[in-house]
């Protein structure tokens, strides 16, 4: 990864040289990084989706899609393809500019948050001294367009997902954040870079297991997958906050969750797993292959729980937020503090 990073500062200093403008230089390379960011989350869209079809066929004893391509692999190419030749129907009488910008600002938010997410040594846009604070806030944000959606939508049934994704989502973040202050206060940085330097001789998994399970679970509630994909239960709400949604619009809504998955499972593999620190002394295998093998292995994992257990009430799920998860993460931090405080003690 280290010519990438030259690469990247050779093209920088010729757009410089070229241009004799170095912002605009800076301007011009951030675009190019920040396009290929969008193109990396849309390639790997395609293979959540067919990994998503595969292994849900294969729980529930079901083939899948097994017709275009190899395994059914050209089954999403051909549904965006369909999806992009569907009307857009505007409810009539749907609050219009909200309803239309709804979709966008869904799809906008999960790309944002891939700014301080690093994939490799030096392979981020931005290495902020604030970077697990930029992603939790940027991820808040999210709630935003789930409640737009549902309350321009001018149907009750949109407007009671956009409730539950709001009450879901606030309630859930709150343990996220919690799970992931232990981690914080071992390594005394809030710079994802730095917390993966610090679990080069142990992995953070191991001496906060309580705060990994608090963040797996709450990232599932965050992400709006099963079994607390209360937002858009079938059985009660038809299709929750997109309920009046088509084509492309409804497409972005599905980008951005894949997008928000695949960003909360690169944090756990950043904050727990070791991000790119090869295991057992392994690093003849670069470190993005390492970082790419944990993400897909966090996203088997919400899969896994997602075609596996059934969908919650609602009373239930927030009892569980507020009463379960919430003391249980407290716990971990003081347990963290007391670890901390008896180890300096140690070791003078």
């Amino acid at each position: 990864m280290d010519i990438f990073i030259v690469w990247v500062e050779i093209f920088r200093h010729w757009l410089t040289v070229a241009t004799g403008i170095p912002i605009l230089a800076e301007i011009i390379v951030k675009a190019a990084l920040t396009l290929g960011v969008i193109i990396f989350v849309l390639l790997n869209l395609i293979v959540l989706v067919w990994l998503e079809r595969k292994l849900s066929a294969f729980f529930q004893m079901r083939r899948g899609p097994n017709r275009l391509g190899p395994a059914g692999f050209f089954q999403f190419p051909v549904d965006i393809v369909k999806m992009l030749g569907k009307e857009d129907i505007v409810p009539a009488n749907a609050d219009r500019p909200v309803f239309l910008i709804a979709s966008i600002c869904a799809f906008l938010t999960a790309i944002m948050a891939w700014a301080v997410i690093p994939l490799g040594r030096g392979l981020i846009l931005e290495d902020l001294s604030i970077g697990i604070f930029y992603f939790i806030a940027i991820g808040s944000t999210g709630t935003i367009a789930f409640i737009m959606a549902g309350f321009s939508s001018n149907n009750k049934y949109a407007l009671l997902g956009g409730m539950r994704a709001a009450a879901q989502m606030i309630s859930y973040e709150i343990p996220m954040v919690f799970s992931l202050l232990g981690v914080i206060m071992i390594t005394g940085s809030l710079t994802l870079s730095k917390i993966v330097e610090g679990q080069k001789s142990i992995w953070f998994i191991i001496p906060q297991i309580l705060a990994f399970l608090c963040y797996f679970i709450s990232s599932i509630a965050e992400t709006n997958r099963g079994p607390f994909d209360m937002t858009e239960g079938e059985q009660e709400l038809v299709g929750g906050y997109f309920l009046e949604y088509s084509g492309i619009r409804y497409a972005l809504f599905m980008v951005a969750e894949y997008t928000h998955l695949v960003a909360v499972s690169a944090i756990a593999a950043l904050v727990f797993l070791g991000g790119w620190n090869a295991p057992f002394g392994l690093t003849f295998i670069p470190g993005f292959i390492w970082m790419m093998l944990k993400i897909y292995f966090m996203i088997f994992l919400f899969m896994w729980v997602r075609w596996t257990f059934p969908r919650i009430r609602i009373d239930h799920l927030m009892h569980f937020g507020w009463k379960v998860l919430i003391p249980v993460s407290l716990i971990n931090i003081v347990l963290t503090g007391i670890g901390i405080f008896v180890f300096r003690a140690i070791t003078g």
